[in-house]
Parts: structure tokens; sequence; C-alpha cells
């Protein structure tokens, strides 16, 4: 589901527009999820990146 299909309670517009403290909160609900990369799956491919150049470097 994006905001562009959400119509607000409280004034009517598109949530995507944001006209409203009811809709910024909802925008600002739909979209938390839609982050990024967060700190622990950096660190995870960080730590995959070691594990493989420590088995290039035993494998030689």
């Amino acid at each position: 589901m994006s905001c562009e299909d959400l119509i607000c309670a409280s004034c009517a517009g598109p949530v995507v527009e944001a006209r409203c403290p009811a809709c910024q909160s909802a925008r600002a609900q739909v979209h938390h999820h839609s982050g990024g990369l967060t700190l622990p799956v950096i660190a995870m491919l960080l730590l995959a990146a070691l594990a493989l150049a420590v088995m290039l470097q035993v494998a030689h």
C-alpha cells in the first residue's frame, strides 16, 4: 500500500499531500517501513565480507 491511494478522514485530501497533522502522521507511518539499510544489516554485510576475505586468504 502507498499513501498515494489513501484519503485522509480529517481533511478529505490525499494523504500524500499531507495537508493536516493526521495526513502527516499517516504518511510517516506508511513510509516508516521503507527505510534503507539498518545498522544490523550493514554489520552483517561487513561480517560476511570479512569471512569471505578470510576464506579466500586461507585458500591461497
